[in-house]
């Protein structure tokens, strides 16, 4: 006869084995998740940073952009007068304006299929 292995008395059952491989999986999965939810956080971290970056430089543009009109004004007032200047630049900017919103309305319009 040959003597039987007495280590497999000791040896985990399959539903033991099968429970470990369940809280290994569980594991497994919530470090994943909490892996992508900090590469998430990082980008967001990044494009905040971006974005402040960006609103200062158009908040910086718009200034300037008023500047340049105001010394339009100005300048203009010494010919026509400062109601006339205020008006000629007024409305060119509006026209402007109305002319960029009717371009991008146009952008927003469905496109139509070309057959």
């Amino acid at each position: 006869m040959t003597p039987i292995d007495s280590s497999l008395d000791h040896a985990p059952g399959v539903a033991t084995l099968v429970g470990r491989l369940v809280d290994d999986s569980r594991a497994l999965v919530s470090a994943e998740v909490a892996l992508y939810k900090a590469r998430a956080g990082e980008r967001v971290a990044a494009y905040k940073a971006a974005a402040i970056f960006f609103v200062s430089a158009g908040v910086l543009a718009l200034c300037a952009f008023i500047a340049l009109l105001v010394g339009l004004i100005l300048s203009l007032a010494t010919l026509i007068g400062p109601l006339g200047a205020t008006a000629i630049v007024t409305g060119v900017v509006f026209l402007t304006a109305a002319i960029l919103a009717v371009v991008g309305r146009g952008k927003l319009a469905s496109p139509e299929r070309h057959a």
